[in-house]
């Protein structure tokens, strides 16, 4: 696992880091992001209503119309928001740009910074799902940047999917920054191998298929390309299917290493793991401990071993 914890920049947004800028003068600190992951990543603060130029406390708003392209409006006055928050958007993501983002964690709900399911309300009907004006802004200029909703991050599966998501990205910076070369490239998919394909058999083949044929792609084609897939790939989750058909691959290479109550032990491990007895840790344990006496090189350096800090026990879950 690559790059510094202080170098891994994840936006956030800022009443959720105890910031009182919510309309009613309020915050909704999250004791999980300043506490936990505030030991491995270092935050940038956004809050859009207060950096567009609302004051706090002010007016409740929400957004009606068109979920497309909903109009932001307070409940009260009805004075229409919409085109001074834009403004503040345009700019804000280019400001951004310059930050080296590596994820985003959103405010549910929020009118501008929900990033799902967002109520957008229309005149005589129900309302509908849509995405905050700020949230909607950043998934169109960064579409590869790892995001979620603080309150999804409760949900074990959907907090490691992100967490392992931005720790790839920050991997994924490191390398480019480091003068590529279709060389490189093919060091870190090699490394990567694992950790795709327990999320997509496809797009790990689609991936090798990809890398394989480098050279006949522009150089900066096939990084954008090779970024587009990676991150793509990720994104779906790594299901105990998956993840149990990635420890029976690894436990493949120690055939000819282990005597018959030795594959016993780690079959039954795997075997557990997929059954829901033991959580993932517990023969990805076991196999690291075989990759070291029987120094497996390939798969010492395969990231998927330990694609993020063992502290956050992501892997603990059953």
């Amino acid at each position: 696992m690559s790059g510094s914890g202080a170098s891994i920049k994840i936006g956030v947004s800022s009443c959720l880091l105890g910031e009182k800028v919510r309309y009613d003068g309020g915050h909704k600190h999250d004791p999980y992001l300043t506490g936990v992951l505030g030991r491995f990543f270092s935050f940038v603060p956004v809050c859009p209503e207060v950096e567009c130029g609302m004051g706090t406390p002010r007016e409740a708003m929400r957004l009606e119309g068109d979920p497309e392209k909903p109009r932001l409006m307070t409940h009260r006055t009805r004075i229409d928001k919409t085109g001074q928050m834009l403004e503040f958007c345009r700019n804000k993501v280019e400001q951004l740009a310059h930050e080296e983002l590596c994820g985003f964690v959103f405010k549910k709900g929020s009118p501008s910074s929900g990033l799902f399911r967002v109520k957008v309300y229309r005149e005589g009907m129900p309302p509908v799902a849509g995405r905050g004006l700020f949230a909607a802004a950043v998934a169109r200029r960064f579409p590869q940047l790892p995001m979620e909703e603080e309150g999804r991050l409760n949900d074990p599966v959907l907090r490691e999917n992100f967490i392992e998501r931005v720790f790839a990205f920050r991997r994924w910076k490191d390398f480019l920054a480091d003068e590529p070369d279709l060389g490189k490239l093919v060091q870190f998919h090699t490394c990567q191998k694992l950790l795709v394909m327990s999320h997509s058999t496809q797009l790990y083949r689609e991936l090798g298929a990809l890398v394989a044929r480098g050279k006949e792609l522009p150089f900066p084609q096939l990084l954008e390309r090779y970024q587009e897939l990676y991150m793509k790939a990720l994104e779906l989750h790594a299901t105990v299917k998956k993840q149990t058909n990635v420890l029976m691959h690894i436990m493949g290479y120690f055939k000819k290493n282990l005597c018959t109550e030795e594959k016993q032990e780690l079959s039954q491990l795997i075997a557990q793991y997929h059954d829901g007895v033991v959580p993932l840790v517990v023969p990805l344990t076991m196999l690291k401990h075989y990759v070291a006496k029987y120094r497996q090189e390939y798969l010492r350096q395969q990231v998927y071993l330990s694609p993020h800090p063992a502290e956050l026990m992501l892997r603990n879950h059953v």
